[in-house]
């Protein structure tokens, strides 16, 4: 999506919205803009897939109706951000030796998909995260697309009947 900038452009908008759902930044879907950032955004998406070993569009959590990305961030505020990890990567013989690796992939995954792009790194600072260049990463503000709102409802609640009567009156 960034290479659609000019020369010297870092951000632009655009009136038709087109991309992988899931994969999008939300101020792309929201208002057509996009930046260096809107990368960014979807490469957070795959780290995070690639740790939990889901997909961002396929994934749900019955007990907490959140998407990939609201459930990664609720299990870092809650300190548990191992939940995440995809159990084949867990049961692992190398999991302990790379552990540190794990938790700097879920973290810099983080802090990819925050909300606002402004709040981002950008791709060099992305890479440099993962090559522990820079050690002491900043803490993630709360994530895009947390909730899945449409999704999570009973049947019954997302349709409604409307129940209707026609008469139609004819001359004889």
């Amino acid at each position: 999506m960034a290479r659609i900038f000019g020369g010297n452009e870092n951000q632009a908008n655009t009136k038709r919205v087109v991309g992988t759902y899931g994969y999008m930044p939300p101020e792309y879907v929201m208002q057509g803009q996009f930046s260096e950032k809107s990368d960014v955004f979807s490469f957070g998406v795959l780290l995070l897939e690639v740790v939990s070993g889901r997909r961002n569009t396929s994934f749900y959590n019955n007990q907490y109706e959140l998407s990939l990305l609201g459930y990664a961030w609720k299990l870092w505020r809650e300190g548990d951000i191992w939940g995440i990890v995809d159990k084949v990567i867990l049961e692992s013989e190398s999991y302990s030796k790379n552990e540190k690796e794990i938790w700097r992939c879920i973290h810099v995954g983080l802090l990819c998909v925050q909300e606002f792009a402004k709040d981002r790194p950008t791709m060099p600072t992305v890479v440099s995260m993962l090559n522990s260049e820079i050690s002491n990463l900043n803490a993630p503000k709360q994530s895009a697309f947390t909730q899945t709102s449409l999704i999570t409802q009973d049947v019954e609640d997302r349709f409604s009947l409307n129940y209707v009567t026609l008469t139609d009156f004819g001359g004889r």
